[in-house]
């Protein structure tokens, strides 16, 4: 009877070592002072939970990536409006918030700051690179390619299965424009988010973007906004993950984008 009684106590003792040593192993992933886990940024968290199979964890002030790299989250330096766009960091990426109506305010463009080293580290550093994770997806009697990478693709084939039950009048909106495409920003050294597989410009027949119609314009110039994409396509794709270009000042009504992180 004791030595079963021992045999018990032991068993006991081992396994809540063993998930002593497992929650350790968390802890040491996720939190920056050991265990407090009030010390990881806000946008930090939200990464990691919308991107759990890229983005594992939080030390030291650095994202730690899946494949083992790490990203430094804040570069604490001071950046204008036209800094944040070329050299943002994963820090820079929250510094405006997502608005999902009214028409945005001067220099108001959330999702247009993207940390390219995550990007790269997420979905590809390389076109051959992005290429190997793009699948096709049926859109309106046409396949396209998007990244299979972080649900993407399957987000996007949500979006097309919900906008196919929207009355006939909105069908003529939907015809896409384009989604990978490897090339930088108009006007810009930095890659547009199409190069990564995680965008799509529906028609542009219908759609309206501010250098179009503000030729020869700045990144601060004042502009007035134009759209005509109805909110009720807007709000399916803002549904599955997707910001839409006709939220930013610098408005692109034809472009929607796989960018979860900034709708939680």
């Amino acid at each position: 009877m004791y030595l079963l009684i021992a045999t018990a106590v032991l068993c006991f003792a081992c396994s809540c070592n063993e998930a002593k040593t497992n929650n350790n192993i968390e802890n040491n992933i996720i939190k920056v002072d050991e265990n407090s886990e009030e010390a990881i940024p806000q946008g930090a968290k939200t990464l990691m939970k919308v991107y759990p199979n890229k983005v594992k964890g939080y030390a030291d002030g650095k994202l730690i990536m899946a494949n083992g790299s790490t990203i430094l989250y804040d570069d604490g330096k001071k950046k204008d409006f036209l800094k944040m766009l070329d050299n943002s960091d994963p820090e820079d990426m929250f510094n405006m918030q997502y608005k999902t109506n009214g028409i945005p305010g001067y220099l108001e463009d959330a999702g247009r700051s993207r940390s390219e080293q995550l990007f790269k580290s997420m979905y590809g550093k390389s076109e051959a690179e992005v290429r190997k994770n793009l699948v096709p997806v049926n859109w309106f009697g046409k396949k396209v390619l998007f990244t299979k990478v972080n649900g993407a693709a399957d987000s996007l084939r949500a979006v097309a299965a919900e906008l196919a039950k929207l009355p006939s009048e909105y069908k003529k909106y939907l015809p896409t424009a384009g989604t990978f495409n490897w090339r930088a920003v108009r006007g810009a050294n930095r890659l547009s988010s199409h190069s990564y597989g995680i965008a799509i410009d529906i028609n542009t027949k219908y759609s309206n973007y501010w250098l179009w119609e503000n030729k020869g314009a700045k990144e601060t110039d004042r502009i007035k906004y134009n759209n005509r994409i109805p909110e009720e396509i807007v709000s399916v794709f803002e549904k599955h993950g997707f910001v839409w270009g006709g939220r930013w000042y610098h408005y692109d009504t034809m472009h929607f984008e796989f960018r979860p992180e900034l709708l939680k």
